[in-house]
Order: C-alpha cells, then structure tokens, then sequence
C-alpha cells in the first residue's frame, strides 16, 4: 500500500527530504548572491535584460535577453570576474546564455 503523504510541504520540508533539492536550492541562492553582487559594475540599462543562472564548478552562467545585452557585458567579463573572485567565490569563468523565445 502507498502511504505516500497527500499533503502539500513547503520547498524547505522537501528539500529536507531531498539532499539533491536542498543542493539546488543552495545553488539557485548563491547565483542571486553573484548577480546582486556585480550588478553595480553593470550599466543599469543591463539589469532587467540578465538573470542569474546556473553555477556548474567553477563556471557560472548569466542569462541574457538579447544578444545585443550579450555583446554589451562580454566587454565586462574580466570584471566581474575579478570582482566575484575578490568576494571568494571561485569563478573562472562566466558563460552569456542569450534565452531565446522572450518575445523578440
């Protein structure tokens, strides 16, 4: 018989319940903690065009809208970069992921 719960839990029980859910969650939190920590070396036209993305190693992704807003921070890299590296986070490299399908 299944006594599977039939009950919702919040992200917090399950990510309790799921060692792989809690990680994700850790990571998913730590990418904001990066974005918000460059965002002052970005031109502010360029905030709403990024989000943060998926941390693999010591490779972190930013998602962009547009592959002009990807040309404008490629030029930014090397910054924040360094400025990640400064705050203790080994990054050695940030990949621009353009998503497509944002309506353009």
């Amino acid at each position: 018989m299944n006594t599977r719960r039939h009950h919702p839990i919040s992200v917090q029980q399950a990510s309790l319940e799921a060692p792989a859910l809690a990680e994700l969650m850790r990571q998913a939190q730590e990418s904001r903690q990066r974005l918000r920590s460059v965002l002052p070396l970005i031109p502010l036209g360029l905030h709403t065009a990024i989000q943060a993305g998926p941390i693999d190693g010591t490779q972190w992704s930013l998602l962009v809208s547009s592959p002009a807003a990807a040309s404008k921070l490629r030029q930014l890299l090397p910054a924040l970069q360094a400025h990640l590296r400064s705050k203790g986070w080994q990054v050695e490299k940030i990949q621009l992921r353009v998503l497509h399908g944002t309506g353009h």
